[in-house]
């Protein structure tokens, strides 16, 4: 899967979402980018899932008829070390999410 990892997530979670091609927001050189602006140049390249720890773009972005999906990270802070316990069900969330889908990670939050 073609992963694009948000601003605010540390660019070494990248190295642990083994099996994809991931790609950070500053590699894209898309840093500062509106949410919207941002999803839609994801998708018109190709991007097929987004990973974010942004708790309220579910609800401030439409995803329907979105082409890529999203998964959420919820960590008590965007520290490496609090984001990797996520990391095995972050890895199913990304191969499960269907385009226009948002998934949270944990699961039960």
């Amino acid at each position: 899967m073609r992963v694009l990892l948000d601003e605010q997530l540390p660019r070494q979670l990248a190295g642990h979402l083994v099996g994809h091609d991931v790609r950070t927001v500053q590699q894209q050189s898309w840093s500062g980018f509106k949410n919207g602006a941002l999803l839609t140049e994801a998708e018109q390249i190709g991007f097929e899932v987004f990973v974010t720890a942004d708790r309220n773009l579910e609800y401030q972005q439409s995803f329907l008829g979105r082409k890529l999906g999203v998964v959420i990270l919820f960590a008590p802070s965007n520290a490496l070390e609090d984001l990797l316990p996520l990391v095995p069900e972050a890895l199913e969330a990304v191969v499960r999410v269907q385009p226009g889908q948002v998934l949270r990670v944990p699961r039960s939050t």
